[in-house]
C-alpha cells in the first residue's frame, strides 16, 4: 500500500497561497462529518476548507455512508459563497465533478470519468460494469444568509486500497494508487484539486453549468450506453444516455421520446 503522509493545515493553506487562493484551512484529525462540522460552524470572510483525517459518519448522497479507514483518503468540505437564490446552483455537483476529474486527469490518474449525478469512476481491470468503480463522491448541502447562497462543497476520494472493503461492500473501489505514478501526498492532492475547484466555482457562478455542460458530457463513462434508472418516485426508467440538460436532468432517450431525469439513482444497463 501507497503511504499517505500526515494532513497539514499550514502546509495547504500556503499551497492554496501560492496559487491565489487565500482560504480559512482546518484539518481534524476525526470528526462525524466534515459537512455537517463546516455547517455548524459561523461563515468566514473568506472560503473556508475543512478536511479530516477519519470520519465517523461520513455520508454520501440519499443518507448513504460513505466508508474509508483513516488515513486512506482525501476527505474534504469547501464553503463557497454563491449570489442569488437556490435555483442558481441547478447543477452544481456536475460541474464540481468536471473540475475534480480534470484535476485527477492532469495529475496523471488515468481512466477517471463521470457518473450522474455525482460520483466519480476509474477503470479496473475487472470492471465492475460500464465506466469502471466508484473512486470518489461529491455531497452538497446548501444554506441562505441574507444576499448569499451558501455551498458546503463534500468531497470523498479514494488515494488507497483498503483491505477487506470490497467484500463488506459487495461491489469494486477504486483508489488513486491504482492509477497515479508517483502518488501525490494528500496536503498535495488538497492544494491542486482545491485550487482548481475554487476556479471552476467562480466560472459556475457567472455562466452556470453551460460552461461546463460539454465537457461533463465527454467525461460520462455512460454516454452513449443503455441505462435503467430508478427514480425517487420509484419509477424505473430505461434507456440510451445521450448527456445532460441545462438544468442538470440527465437525459435518456427510448422509444417513447427523451426523458430528463432530476433524480435518480443510475443502474445495471437495460437489456437492447
Amino acid at each position: 500500500m501507497t503511504k499517505i503522509d500526515t494532513l497539514d493545515a499550514a502546509t495547504i493553506a500556503g499551497g492554496l497561497a501560492a496559487r491565489g487562493e487565500a482560504m480559512d484551512v482546518k484539518v481534524l484529525e476525526r470528526c462525524a462529518s466534515t459537512n455537517s462540522e463546516l455547517l455548524a460552524r459561523e461563515r468566514t470572510a473568506i472560503p473556508a476548507l475543512m478536511i479530516a483525517n477519519e470520519q465517523t459518519a461520513g455520508r454520501g448522497r440519499r443518507g448513504r455512508r460513505w466508508h474509508a479507514s483513516p488515513g486512506t483518503a482525501l476527505m474534504f468540505s469547501l464553503r463557497w459563497e454563491f449570489e442569488g437564490d437556490a435555483g442558481r446552483l441547478r447543477g452544481l455537483s456536475l460541474a464540481v465533478g468536471v473540475s475534480i476529474a480534470r484535476t485527477l486527469r492532469e495529475l496523471g490518474a488515468h481512466g477517471v470519468a463521470l457518473k450522474w449525478p455525482n460520483d466519480l469512476l476509474a477503470s479496473v481491470v475487472d470492471s465492475s460494469g460500464p465506466g469502471g468503480a466508484k473512486l470518489g463522491g461529491i455531497l452538497i448541502e446548501t444554506r441562505s444568509g441574507g444576499a448569499l447562497l451558501s455551498a458546503v462543497i463534500g468531497v470523498g476520494l479514494n488515494c488507497v486500497r483498503t483491505a477487506g472493503l470490497e467484500e463488506r461492500l459487495k461491489r469494486k473501489v477504486a483508489a488513486l494508487e491504482d492509477s497515479m505514478e508517483p502518488m501525490p501526498s494528500r496536503n498535495e492532492l488538497a492544494v491542486r484539486v482545491v485550487a482548481e475547484l475554487a476556479g471552476a466555482l467562480r466560472v459556475f457562478g457567472i455562466a452556470g453549468l453551460e460552461a461546463f455542460r460539454a465537457e461533463w458530457e465527454a467525461l460520462h463513462a455512460h454516454q452513449g450506453v443503455r441505462l435503467k434508472v430508478r427514480t425517487n418516485d420509484g419509477r424505473v426508467i430505461s434507456g440510451v444516455a445521450r448527456g445532460i440538460a441545462a438544468d442538470g436532468g440527465l437525459l435518456l432517450r427510448n422509444r417513447r421520446g427523451l426523458h430528463s431525469i432530476h433524480s435518480g439513482t443510475v443502474m445495471r444497463g437495460a437489456a437492447p
